[in-house]
């Protein structure tokens, strides 16, 4: 059971760094002048983003809840919180070396 939390704490971790490099490189490539569809893009990006983190935290705790396996859904989800903790620790220490 320990492996899928791990997969999505690290689909998260990959997701998250598709949209980083997208943002940072994006800046190079798109206008400097203010449009209108910046800040949609920008809202739009957060909605997608919070829809796929929800996905991956969430939709697979919920199932095993909504089945009755409530303690199996609280260590699901705090397994995926866990790895995804490490991974966030291990990327603000790799910034600091």
């Amino acid at each position: 059971m320990f492996r899928k939390p791990f997969l999505n704490a690290v689909a998260a971790s990959v997701y998250i760094s598709i949209v980083s490099s997208f943002m940072f490189y994006g800046s190079k490539l798109f206008p400097k002048e203010d449009t209108l569809l910046a800040p949609i893009a920008m809202l739009s990006l957060f909605t997608l983003s919070a829809a796929v983190m929800g996905y991956l935290f969430l939709y697979q705790p919920l199932m095993l809840f909504l089945d009755g396996n409530k303690k199996k859904a609280v260590d699901f989800f705090l397994r995926t919180v866990a790895v995804f903790s490490a991974i966030t620790i291990l990327v603000f220490v790799l910034l600091l070396i």
